[in-house]
């Protein structure tokens, strides 16, 4: 218990002194000092330096060992995939990204597999020094049943036989986490989420999807499925837009009608239906309407009643502290300004609404994050 404790004041402080962990912990220095002797044996902590300067002498400092575990996070979209190796210590060793030309569930994974191994060797280790592998997936897990589904945009993702190749790929302690989740978990790591309990982090793209942060915790739910709000019933004419009539027949019983019409997708078939011509795309669209493009700037406001629409409903079961808009379209600039008009018209209470700054790597900084915790579980059960 008293390394346990030790370690944990190691990790947050960083670098620390044996006299200062002795003042925080209130245990006593001979008992500090051989719990630290037992660290450093099993390879969890070393010194880092001296520090110098203050009365008395130099008092010797100690920080949580980087090579105690490593991380590979992994995030499979439809174009690209990207990846990244992190240490004990947090830092990032290796980073990458490749644009994905599979054509089935199994060449995916092949690539998954060839973009991890360019990061052991930018990293400068191998397979068997990985502690923790984190993948984010569209779709959720269900460890009830131990299988992914509700798996959109990949082709064969769903099939069991894809979870035992990454298992064999990537070991037994594999994680799968949504996507969407694991850009929450960046959210609250490195973005706006640091500063309060309980968040929602909307993600509005080529898909839509929310990862929830109640009392600093991701809240799943049992079946992995919480938040998965493109399932939302929105129902009902917006402005020029039907949801009705944006469905896509053939995703018909796997999405609402609020997916198919607030995706980036539905975003562009409305434009259509507006009548702009030539290569329309939502980002686009958004520019469009910025440029003062009445057409355009119908189908932004329109956008925007639907999402304030679904973040009424979560504001109304959840009331968290903060909203933060992610992905593509939820970055957008121009679409921020009027969700929030529509929600003080909507919602019976406003959360402050943000707008996401990370970038790209979100979900793979997410994993990261999550791949991080479980290591230092798994590093930290027997030190």
């Amino acid at each position: 218990m008293n390394e346990q404790l030790l370690l944990d004041q190691i990790r947050t402080a960083g670098h620390i002194s044996r006299a200062d962990l002795a003042r925080i912990s209130s245990l006593s220095k001979n008992t500090v000092s051989l719990a630290l002797a037992n660290l450093e044996r099993a390879g969890l902590v070393r010194t880092s330096g001296v520090r110098t300067g203050g009365p008395g002498p130099a008092a010797l400092l100690y920080e949580v060992h980087p090579e105690a575990g490593f991380v590979l996070a992994l995030d499979v979209g439809k174009q690209f995939l990207r990846g990244a190796i992190g240490d004990f210590s947090g830092r990032i060793r290796a980073r990458s990204f490749a644009r994905t030309r599979a054509g089935s569930a199994h060449a995916r994974v092949t690539e998954l597999v060839r973009l991890a191994e360019s990061l052991y060797a930018e990293a400068g280790i191998t397979a068997a020094d990985i502690t923790q592998t984190v993948l984010g997936s569209p779709g959720v897990y269900d460890p009830r049943r131990d299988a992914l589904t509700l798996v959109s945009g990949l082709a064969g993702w769903e099939k069991p036989q894809i979870l035992a190749e990454l298992r064999k790929a990537f070991g037994d302690s594999l994680m799968v986490e949504n996507d969407v989740n694991a850009a929450a978990l960046a959210e609250r790591a490195h973005g706006h989420g640091r500063d309060v309990d309980s968040f929602a982090f909307v993600w509005i793209g080529t898909g839509i999807g929310m990862g929830l942060v109640l009392d600093g915790r991701l809240h799943r739910g049992v079946h992995g499925a919480a938040g998965e709000i493109g399932y939302l019933p929105l129902d009902g004419a917006t402005g020029t837009r039907g949801l009705r009539d944006a469905r896509d027949p053939r995703d018909a019983r796997r999405r609402s009608g609020f997916e198919s019409a607030a995706s980036a997708a539905g975003i562009v078939r409305a434009a259509r239906d507006a009548g702009l011509r030539g290569s329309v795309s939502a980002r686009r669209v958004f520019a469009a309407a910025a440029r003062g493009d009445v057409r355009a700037a119908g189908v932004v406001a329109d956008e925007a009643v639907l999402v304030a629409r679904a973040i009424c409903s979560v504001i109304a079961v959840v009331d968290p502290d903060l909203i933060v808009l992610g992905g593509g379209v939820g970055q957008a600039a121009g679409l921020i300004a009027p969700v929030e008009r529509e929600l003080r018209r909507l919602a019976p209470v406003l959360p402050e609404l943000r707008v996401s700054a990370l970038g790209a790597d979100a979900v793979v900084d997410g994993c990261l994050a999550a791949g991080l915790e479980r290591t230092w579980e798994t590093v930290t059960v027997s030190p």
